[in-house]
């Protein structure tokens, strides 16, 4: 049987502190089932912070100092390890950028913005400048850094990725003509890659739900669902099971009220030649839905 795989230990502070953990803990002859003993934790959850995908809680890392008898290390250090991971990102943040590395299938309704995983330098440059005008440079380029960071995701076996915009936000040209042609088609290169799957709400597809913010549902292959709603400045990730449920099915009804994704990638390629070409880029004919 092939022995764990190892951690690059370099790769940053998450990493650094899992591989330490593990070397204690195999230098005093534990399994990770014998480390976790007396916890609240499985061996699963220990597993993937020695990894470094996943945060120490402080309770786990109080009986790890006591069981390893490390004077207290790993409880000094899981607060470093913390805002190392979010680094970047805003606190609220933090338990989405844990579960988008377990997860088996992430689902995104963005209304209003190109979803983050598959935003180009440029245009997360210009998103976090409008919302943080009066930000330091070194602490939008931290911000900047990490959501490339995180869009590593998608180069990886990782989740299933299901991306639903409005048509609207193809079109508004919030950063050059060049540089908007640039997004759409690396968003058209991933879905070709079978990196994410994209659909396109028409701008006269008429009602639907979800109109009035952003949903993510993240789902898991041992765990259940979460779903994830975001503002300017605040996030809130749900895991009350009817809420979940709630927002599952309205993103289904989004789905369906969408073009299809082969659809939604000829739009894709066809508006960024639009903004390549300084063209107005002429709106979807769509059947508007009934209305009584």
């Amino acid at each position: 049987m092939p022995g764990p795989k190892d951690i690059d230990g370099s790769a940053g502070v998450p990493t650094f502190y899992g591989k330490e953990l593990r070397w204690k803990r195999e230098q005093a002859g534990l399994t990770q089932p014998q480390l976790v003993e007396g916890s609240f934790y499985g061996h699963s959850h220990l597993s993937e912070i020695e990894r470094g995908e996943r945060r120490m809680p402080p309770d786990l890392a109080a009986h790890v100092d006591k069981v390893l008898k490390t004077d207290g290390f790993f409880s000094r250090r899981c607060e470093d390890v913390r805002k190392a991971r979010r680094r970047g990102h805003a606190p609220y943040f933090e338990r989405v950028l844990e579960t988008e590395v377990r997860a088996e299938s992430i689902e995104e309704w963005c209304p209003t913005l190109i979803p983050g995983l598959v935003q180009t330098e440029p245009y997360i440059r210009a998103v976090i400048r409008a919302t943080h005008p009066f930000e330091a440079a070194e602490k939008v380029q931290a911000k900047v850094d990490g959501r490339l960071e995180r869009a590593q995701l998608l180069d990886s076996q990782g989740p299933m990725v299901w991306i639903i915009m409005h048509e609207s936000v193809l079109r508004q040209r919030i950063i050059s003509g060049e540089n908007m042609a640039a997004q759409l088609n690396h968003i058209a290169e991933l879905t070709e890659r079978r990196c994410i799957v994209p659909q396109i709400i028409p701008w006269n597809s008429g009602a639907h739900p979800l109109m009035q913010g952003t949903a993510k549902i993240v789902t898991f292959p041992d765990a259940p669902p979460l779903a994830y709603t975001e503002s300017p400045y605040s996030g809130h990730t749900i895991d009350e099971p009817a809420t979940v449920k709630k927002y599952a099915q309205a993103y289904d009804f989004v789905r369906a009220s969408a073009m299809s994704p082969a659809a939604s990638l000829t739009m894709l390629r066809r508006v960024a030649e639009d903004h390549r070409s300084d063209r107005q880029p002429s709106w979807t004919e769509h059947q508007p839905v009934a209305q009584e």
